[in-house]
């Protein structure tokens, strides 16, 4: 159902770029409005290969931005795995909004079987640690329109 009052935009770079993966996913949420939109760019941090894809610190991932209400991201948050610590949901700007934040999920690369290594700043979580490197460098989205 396309979205009326999304409050929400997370950049997706893998299996929820699909509709019907996005449409599966938010079955459980009665009248869930989401609008998977526009593509994007997201700079710094480039998409790795395991079990399911994740990201890692440098180069740059083209995805889409999905647009979505707030139960649709506790959806989301729990198609992620984000309870179990699999992947976390991390702030990133958008380049063209001082004010605009999108949510990104970076999963821990140890979990999903990731052959390349990937090294994020030394932290206590791998949240800490990405967040880190989020806030410490030009990390950004960058639309296509």
């Amino acid at each position: 159902m396309p979205a009326t009052h999304s409050n929400e935009t997370v950049f997706v770079y893998g299996t929820l770029t699909d509709s019907d993966r996005v449409e599966a996913v938010l079955r459980s949420v009665p009248n869930a409005e989401y609008d998977l939109g526009s593509t994007a760019v997201l700079e710094g941090l480039h998409r790795v290969e395991g079990e399911y894809p994740t990201l890692a610190p440098g180069d740059r991932t083209e995805g889409q931005l999905l647009s979505i209400d707030e139960r649709g991201l506790e959806a989301l948050d729990r198609y992620e795995g984000v309870d179990q610590g699999l992947y976390e949901r991390i702030a990133v700007p958008r380049e063209d909004s001082d004010a605009d934040e999108v949510w990104v999920y970076v999963g821990d690369p140890d979990r999903l079987g990731v052959a390349e290594r990937v090294d994020w700043p030394d932290g206590s979580s791998l949240e800490d640690r990405v967040r880190t490197y989020v806030s410490n460098r030009d990390i950004v989205i960058r639309t296509s329109e």
